[in-house]
């Protein structure tokens, strides 16, 4: 494993995966907006920066595990004279969610600057972090990518190749799309059952054993029993990365109908106040279209009788 590399951004899912990579043995730089967050890895061995210009100073490869566009651009200094010093002689490799254009002009400028790219974002949320069962998507210049792949190893169980970028955040928003249905078709279904009063330990069990059961299902439907929505993925996260598959969608002309729902769904999740707990709090905004009033359709008065010729 490489001795210099960084990681920047340990949130719910960045700080397991360089947790990882520090019990792995690798020889890591770490930095973090809250501070605090960094103190795990200073006791695994890790060394903290004080920035993340010291982490890209230290480090041949940089991680960057960050919430948006936004955020990854203030942090590498996109934009101003101290970019091109950040990126220059390094691989920067981009494990976040954004839209695949976002990444396509990151990939441009930091190879304008000197620096090579990888995009390499994960599929999997907080628990298959911290056990370092991602799997990882692969996207870049083929030099870059045989680079980063051997380094994914404590972080994910597979990796794949997927071609130039932004295809890796292409497949990473295809898999987004069907990780979105399936959790809330499966809260539905509870939902359903609930209303029906059927045991909903009895139908977590039914589908724990039939053909349909996952390691996606067996989690959520625990959470959906207990009603424990500690999260792993929030609906705030959830949200906006429906956003981004709609938004590839539309570009592409590609019709994505049971996401547009599901995307109703989860902002009126958000909208109760529901934003930072698990994406199977969904059944929240189902629930409450269940509790409301229903509406009967006024129907169209009847059509006036014609008259026919005198």
């Amino acid at each position: 494993m490489g001795a210099d590399l960084g990681f920047l951004g340990l949130g719910v899912m960045g700080g397991p995966m360089a947790l990882n990579l520090a019990r792995a043995g690798a020889e890591l730089v770490v930095w973090n907006r809250t501070a605090a967050k960094s103190e795990a890895l200073r006791a695994a061995g890790a060394a903290v920066a004080a920035s993340p210009a010291d982490v890209c100073r230290r480090a041949r490869v940089v991680f960057l595990m960050l919430a948006d566009g936004p955020a990854i651009d203030a942090v590498l200094e996109r934009g101003s004279p101290r970019f091109a010093a950040n990126v220059a002689g390094r691989v920067i490799v981009h494990m976040g969610t954004t839209s695949p254009d976002y990444s396509l002009g990151l990939e441009a400028d930091v190879r304008a600057a000197g620096g090579r790219y990888v995009e390499a974002p994960v599929s999997g949320s907080r628990g298959p972090a911290e056990e370092g069962r991602l799997v990882g998507l692969l996207a870049g210049d083929a030099a870059a990518v045989d680079v980063v792949r051997p380094l994914l190893g404590p972080m994910c169980a597979e990796s794949f190749e997927c071609g130039p970028v932004p295809n890796a955040l292409l497949m990473k928003l295809a898999v987004n799309l069907y990780l979105i249905t399936t959790v809330t078709g499966l809260a539905e279904a509870f939902h359903f059952a609930a209303g029906h009063g059927l045991d909903e330990r009895r139908l977590r069990d039914v589908l724990d054993a039939g053909p349909m059961a996952s390691t996606v299902s067996r989690a959520k439907g625990a959470k959906l029993v207990a009603r424990d929505f500690a999260v792993q993925a929030s609906i705030t996260n959830v949200l906006d990365n429906n956003r981004l598959v709609a938004e590839a969608a539309r570009d592409r002309g590609v019709a994505s109908p049971l996401l547009d729902v599901c995307h109703a769904l989860y902002r009126e999740t958000l909208a109760l106040g529901h934003g930072e707990a698990d994406m199977a709090a969904v059944v929240h905004a189902i629930e409450a279209r269940t509790a409301a009033p229903a509406v009967t359709p006024r129907r169209p008065p009847p059509p006036r009788p014609t008259r026919g010729p005198r």
